[in-house]
Parts: C-alpha cells; sequence; structure tokens
C-alpha cells in the first residue's frame, strides 16, 4: 500500500471539525530496543492513502493491531481486543515538537489514527467514536510509555518526560468493524456519565495514586488489566 503524509479526505472538513488527518499502520523492523521475539518491532507507523479495514484483532497474548497491515511484534504488551486501535492528536505532537525543538511526523509515535480538532486525553473511557460509513470504536486506556517508545523518540529520560507531561493519547476496542481513512470525521455518539479519562486514568497508573479508588467508576469500559487493578484498588479502600 503506498505511503503518503497528505490527507485523503471523502468529505472536506473545517478546521475545526474533529477529523483523522492520517491513519498510520506499521511494517516489523529491527530494533535494539525491543524485547520482542526475533528483536522486531511495530513501532514505526507511517500515513497510508486510502481506507484501512479496521476489526477486532483477538484476545490479548494473541491478536495484534485492529488495522489490516498494521504489525504489533510484541503480543505480550501490546495489541490485542483491549488495544485495537492507538489515537494521538496532532495538537499533542505539535506541544512535542515545540518542547523537543525538532520536527514530529504523523505516526511517530506509533499511533494508528492521528486526528486534529479533538482532545483524545480528555477522551472519557467507554466513550465511543464513530467513524467512516461504520466503524464503531470504544476507549479503554491510556498508553503507558515503554523501552521501545523511548528508542523510537532517542531522547534521554524520555519516559519520565512523557510521564511528566500526561499527554497519553487513547486505546481503543472495536465495536463494529468498517474502514477508516484521512479526512474521516470523529463522531462522538457516548460519553459515559463518570470523570474517568485517558489522562486520569494514566495519572492514576503512574503520577497520582491518590486517583486509584475512583478508577472502577469506570467499570467494564476499562481495559481488562485495568478492570483488575480498578476492582482491587476499590477494594482495598473499603
Amino acid at each position: 500500500m503506498p505511503r503518503t503524509d497528505a490527507a485523503d479526505p471523502a468529505v472536506p472538513p473545517t478546521s475545526a471539525t474533529p477529523r483523522v488527518l492520517t491513519v498510520n499502520v506499521g511494517r516489523p523492523r529491527p530494533s535494539p530496543d525491543t524485547r520482542a521475539p526475533g528483536g522486531l518491532t511495530g513501532i514505526d507507523k507511517r500515513p497510508v492513502q486510502g481506507p484501512v479495514e479496521v476489526s477486532a484483532p483477538g484476545p490479548a497474548g494473541v491478536g495484534g493491531s485492529g488495522l489490516a497491515g498494521d504489525a504489533v511484534c510484541d503480543l505480550d504488551h501490546h495489541g490485542g481486543d483491549d488495544q485495537a486501535v492507538y489515537a494521538y492528536a496532532r495538537e499533542d505532537l505539535d506541544h512535542w515538537e515545540a518542547a523537543l525543538g525538532r520536527e514530529l511526523s504523523n505516526g511517530l509515535f506509533g499511533e494508528n489514527l492521528t486526528t486534529a480538532g479533538i482532545d483524545v486525553n480528555a477522551v472519557l473511557i467507554g466513550e465511543r467514536w464513530r467513524l467512516g460509513p461504520a466503524l464503531l470504536l470504544e476507549a479503554t486506556s491510556p498508553r503507558i510509555p515503554c523501552r521501545t517508545f523511548a528508542g523510537r523518540l532517542g531522547v534521554d529520560g524520555w519516559v519520565k518526560r512523557f510521564t511528566a507531561g500526561a499527554r497519553p493519547g487513547v486505546y481503543f476496542r472495536v465495536l463494529r468493524p468498517g474502514p477508516v481513512r484521512a479526512g474521516d470525521r470523529v463522531e462522538v455518539v457516548h460519553r459515559p456519565d463518570h470523570e474517568v479519562t485517558s489522562a486520569f486514568l494514566f495519572r492514576a497508573l503512574t503520577t497520582a495514586p491518590e486517583l486509584r479508588p475512583r478508577v472502577i467508576a469506570a467499570g467494564e469500559a476499562l481495559h481488562a488489566e485495568a478492570l483488575t487493578k480498578a476492582r482491587a484498588w476499590a477494594a482495598a479502600t473499603g
């Protein structure tokens, strides 16, 4: 599939319309920073032209990415139904561009969807997005930085810096399969009635343990591992 950095909108959006700027997929590539079998990683994701089919990939440890043609090489720590699609905002990439003093292209953070016009860190766990003619996604969890991500950026102390920045992006599960392409509008069709955003959960898992007893409010929409932790945190506080 040919690669391009240009958006290919089906419906020309306005600058204020929440939308997908690019759809990004990765091929397996060698990396000294991964512990995956064969020393390969799929974090090097680049924009592709045309629609990409998205579906539930299967359970963690077996399923990889939800996007057709996208590689997930470390199935012990990445991929599966609860991490089928990763979205990161162009606005947050712009923030890091200014902070790091270097250009950051769409897909560089390993995101499948580079978005614009919507705060992905404020997405509620359980929030649902409709993209394209059929695709329906449900938010599950933030991205937790790993050594492969740090190696990809090549910035000293990147894991701590990314964690302190609390701009984690958001993972989704696939509720209804369908194609997605650059230019698709992001339509929020459901927002649950609780406070647990991707950024809230990220902070609870990393720098703000005092938030942990409140995570259980997100309920069954949580990533399976986060749900197990949330139940334990809630039980510990009575």
